[in-house]
């Protein structure tokens, strides 16, 4: 298959790469905000939570204390302070369709850049480019949310 398009985004935020990191996955339940357009339950979820290791999921919770809720990935790579790497997939798309979040945090002269790469979107089917689209503005909108929180 042809790849279709990459959705991406990058933010830069003031502080170290190691810091940037443990925000984007520590903390994920504090800057994901609820009630906005990125959840699959917005009546039920509480917060977003990485399982902090490789094979761990990405989880919208619904249940603070057991951790419970819907699984959107699984973590491919857990390098911190450098790299994160997770499958992406949600409810409404047929079974065993799953795309890649590459999440990269690199110094730079005023604290860390994170990139973000959305890929695989040939494997979601006809409509695969045009969601490569959507989901650019929606990580960058994301990661402006991730931004304000560091």
């Amino acid at each position: 298959m042809t790849e279709v398009g990459t959705a991406t985004a990058s933010v830069e935020v003031n502080c170290d790469p190691q810091k940037a990191f443990d925000v984007f996955t520590k903390e994920i339940g504090r800057w994901w905000r609820r009630g906005t357009y990125y959840w699959i339950d917005k009546e039920r979820g509480q917060e977003y939570r990485f399982e902090p290791h490789i094979g761990g999921r990405l989880v919208e919770v619904y249940d603070l204390a057991t951790g419970e809720g819907s699984e959107l990935g699984r973590v491919k790579t857990w390098e911190p302070g450098s790299l994160l790497e997770f499958t992406w997939r949600t409810p409404d798309w047929p079974d065993g369709v799953t795309t890649l979040v590459s999440v990269r945090f690199a110094a730079s002269a005023t604290g860390t850049l994170v990139t973000l790469e959305h890929s695989g979107w040939d494997a979601v089917g006809p409509d695969g480019a045009k969601m490569a689209t959507d989901y650019s503005g929606g990580w960058g909108q994301l990661l402006g949310f991730y931004r304000d929180a560091v």
